[in-house]
C-alpha cells in the first residue's frame, strides 16, 4: 500500500487487532513457535520489505510486526520456553 492511501491504512491497522483477538486462543498456547515461524518468513532473505520509504510503501506485514498485542499473547509460551530451555534435558535413569 502506499502511503498516500490513508483510508486503506486506517483499515489494515484495525482489522490487523481484530484478527490477531480472532487467534489469540491459538496464541496462547502455541505463540512463540508461531510467532518465530511468521517472523522469518517476514524477514527472509530476498523478501520484500515491510517498509519501504524511497518508494513510499508499506506492508500489512508492517502493521502486525509493530503490534503490542501480538508479543502479550505470545509472552506466556516465550516464557515457558525459556523456563524449560534453563532446565535442562530430563533424566531418565532413576537415583542410585
Amino acid at each position: 500500500m502506499r502511503y498516500e492511501e490513508r483510508a486503506k491504512l486506517a483499515g489494515v491497522g484495525a482489522l490487523v487487532p481484530l484478527g490477531i483477538l480472532v487467534a489469540s486462543p491459538v496464541l496462547l498456547v502455541a505463540g512463540a513457535p508461531i510467532r518465530r515461524y511468521y517472523f522469518r518468513h517476514v524477514y527472509r532473505d530476498g523478501g520484500p520489505h515491510i517498509l519501504d520509504k524511497e518508494r513510499g510503501w508499506v506492508s500489512a506485514h508492517y502493521f502486525v510486526v509493530t503490534n503490542p498485542l501480538l508479543w502479550w499473547l505470545c509472552w506466556p509460551t516465550e516464557t515457558l520456553g525459556r523456563l524449560l530451555s534453563r532446565r535442562g534435558p530430563a533424566r531418565s535413569d532413576p537415583p542410585r
